[in-house]
């Protein structure tokens, strides 16, 4: 999984899998858009106005946490 942020155009993306099929954007509300396969493989998902849905309460710092351990690692985010 990988996880890009691009000032330039504020838009996040959180990829699953590299795009080896024809994928479908499905646009789910004004700022996220779905890209799927036909078969249902979610290959990722793109957040448009990204500094404004990742600047929450987090004050834009990304948590990965192992549920199962409880162990975690913040990444700050560049975001502003």
């Amino acid at each position: 999984m990988k996880f890009t942020y691009d000032p330039r155009y504020n838009i996040a993306y959180i990829r699953f899998h590299e795009k080896t099929t024809e994928v479908e954007a499905i646009r789910i509300s004004d700022e996220v858009i779905i890209d799927m396969a036909p078969d249902g493989t979610i290959y990722g998902i793109e957040l448009l106005n990204a500094n404004k849905q990742l600047q929450r309460e987090d004050k834009g710092k990304l948590w990965v946490i192992n549920e199962a351990t409880g162990e975690r690692a913040e990444v700050p985010l560049s975001i502003s």
